[in-house]
């Protein structure tokens, strides 16, 4: 993971490199990506974002991780939905007050935002902050992830002109491997 505090000084030495003003070096540090992504697709357009604006960079973690099992991790984050549970985070952003933009990446978990999102939004205070949103998911859409992460940081400000996009190789992937085995064994 890349510390905010280490991302905002590289932040300040390329803005002060290009000779940019300061006010520009004060707004760079003013962006945080946070980010869940547990099998990297998430991941990968949170390090975009980061580079091309030279944000802070955050990666959402639960304290106890998902299982890498894909089919165990869907039935884990199915049951913590199902019961409103809220998984403890493994840290929390120390200097979230520093932050006037947020850009929130997740995927979509049974057509909603994961439970550790829930979690990271409620245990960080946005009040007056700027939501903009990227989402990955598995071909079903965005689901009520939105009004998810509405009723989480109510006192946001929402950019409902965030990202998507379809990112399902995982589920393709078992899918696929899953039919050719099929078809081997019958032979």
């Amino acid at each position: 993971m890349l510390l905010p505090i280490i991302a905002d000084t590289k932040v300040a030495l390329a803005a002060q490199n290009a000779g940019q003003s300061n006010a520009s070096q004060r707004s760079a540090g003013n962006i945080l990506v946070a980010f869940f992504s547990r099998s990297g697709n998430t991941r990968v357009i949170a390090g975009q974002i980061h580079r091309a604006l030279g944000t802070a960079l955050y990666e959402i973690q639960p304290a106890t991780p998902y299982p890498d099992d894909y089919e165990q991790a869907v039935e884990q984050a199915r049951k913590e939905r199902d019961s409103g549970y809220r998984p403890a985070l493994k840290e929390s952003v120390p200097n979230m007050a520093s932050y006037k933009t947020i850009f929130l990446g997740f995927p979509i978990w049974g057509e909603t935002a994961p439970p550790v999102i829930r979690a990271f939004l409620a245990s960080h205070d946005l009040a007056g902050k700027t939501l903009i949103p990227f989402i990955t998911h598995g071909g079903y859409g965005l689901g009520s992830s939105l009004s998810v992460v509405a009723a989480h940081a109510p006192k946001a400000r929402l950019l409902d002109a965030g990202f998507t996009m379809q990112a399902d190789q995982e589920r393709q992937t078992l899918t696929r491997v899953t039919s050719w085995l099929e078809k081997i064994k019958t032979k």
